[in-house]
């Protein structure tokens, strides 16, 4: 069962708002009295400034209006930006604050727009300046709320590899929300993956509620990538709502390539192109056979207990196992398969495979294997008529570049 915080309302102000216009009206005529250098508040309320003082049986100036594009200011929508336009005069400026901080914007002719979408069940203050066709500022303030939301009409986006991390070549950007999204197109437009070196991906939604992004072919060593999953507030479809963007920045490492043969029985170890070792190894025997394809190492243990139950085999089943302490293990899909040690194994190793579908090998070579790789390093199986799939660990270099690409939202 998953727990978080609630988090009715967001510490970031980013959001926008849709609906009818509500008016707000600054001024309507002028007819402020000076006397002694004072002024008194015209028709324009508090706040208005005199400027160039019109004589008495002059022309009324047109008044100005105010508007914003909302009409209800206790629940404001969040699902498209704000807006203030003026009529009647010039619109010279709108500043927007809530206790979380200021809300940039822009004025282009006579309408000033939010740059970016409002938090839900948030205070906000407009402060609009205007000047009149006779040259008089005029301003006003407005206050309004946005509309609450519930966790349920909030989605979360999760992002694997975590910032800072330094992964494999193999390893995919995964974004993982907690509620469903419906408006998959309009997320994968707010999905950006930046990459230096520069490598062309895409994203695939194996699902509406994960989405993986790969380039077409391994990453180069060495690339530093960027993440922005800029969904706060956008709408998600059925009522949801991103619940915040998030970034992070990882680091690829070295290009480490394990070619895993269950017919030889032997395991090559590559690093940036380089054999380094060739390792004998154990696969799954007959009933229990290893998957052929591209896996990639999901988590490490330096110890893990290993138990035949997890992967559907009865403790009375004669093939039934329980390992306390299975050193160097290296997790390449969720049905179970690891890399490790086997000490028990070691005379079949190189030989014959008699595992329960994971691959062993002496304690000293997995030790040494362990130490050298991390989260993302690839593992590519040949020898068996068990193919690897999709959705069982990181299994995105089993799909071709066409067909990766089929899986975008905007493909």
């Amino acid at each position: 069962m998953r727990t978080r915080a609630l988090r009715p309302t967001r510490s970031a102000p980013r959001r926008r708002t849709a609906s009818a216009l509500a008016l707000v009206a600054l001024a309507a005529s002028l007819a402020a009295c000076t006397s002694g250098g004072g002024s008194t508040d015209g028709p324009d309320g508090p706040g208005s400034r005199p400027g160039a003082e019109a004589a008495s049986d002059a022309p009324k100036p047109e008044p100005v209006r105010l508007t914003t594009s909302f009409a209800d200011p206790t629940a404001v929508p969040i699902d498209a930006p704000v807006t203030v336009t003026a009529a009647g005069g010039t619109l010279d400026g709108v500043e927007m604050t809530s206790a979380s901080g200021d809300v940039a914007g822009e004025v282009s002719g006579s309408e000033w727009t939010a740059s970016s979408l409002l938090e839900p069940g948030t205070d906000y203050t407009i402060t609009a300046s205007a000047t009149r066709s006779d040259g008089r500022a005029v301003e006003r303030t407005r206050t309004f709320h946005t509309v609450d939301l519930t966790l349920a009409q909030q989605t979360f986006p999760s992002i694997a590899p975590l910032d800072g991390e330094t992964v494999g070549v193999g390893m995919p950007v995964i974004v993982t929300f907690d509620v469903p999204v419906t408006d998959r197109a309009l997320f994968e437009q707010h999905m950006h993956v930046t990459s230096t070196p520069a490598q062309k991906g895409s994203w695939y939604w194996l699902n509406d509620r994960e989405a993986h992004y790969r380039p077409a072919s391994y990453w180069k060593a060495g690339t530093d990538v960027a993440v922005d999953i800029d969904v706060n507030s956008l709408p998600a479809g059925n009522g949801v709502f991103g619940q915040e963007s998030r970034t992070i920045d990882f680091h690829v490492g070295d290009a480490h390539v394990y070619k895993v043969n269950a017919q030889t029985h032997q395991m090559q170890v590559l690093s940036n192109g380089k054999l380094l070792r060739t390792i004998p190894i154990t696969t799954g025997k007959p009933g229990f056979t290893t998957r052929s394809g591209t896996k990639v190492i999901i988590e490490k243990f330096a110890e893990k207990r290993m138990n035949s139950e997890t992967v559907g085999i009865a403790r009375d089943n004669p093939e039934a196992y329980d390992i306390d302490d299975v050193q160097w293990a290296m997790r390449v899909t969720y049905s179970g398969e690891f890399l490790h040690a086997a000490p028990w194994s070691v005379s079949s190793q190189g030989y014959a495979n008699v595992s329960h579908g994971c691959t062993g090998m002496s304690t000293a070579d997995a030790g040494w294997l362990y130490a050298m790789s991390r989260r993302g390093d690839v593992v590519e199986y040949t020898g068996t008529d068990r193919q690897m799939t999709l959705t069982n660990g990181y299994g995105d270099w089993n799909l071709s570049p066409k067909d990766w690409r089929k899986g975008s939202a905007l493909s």
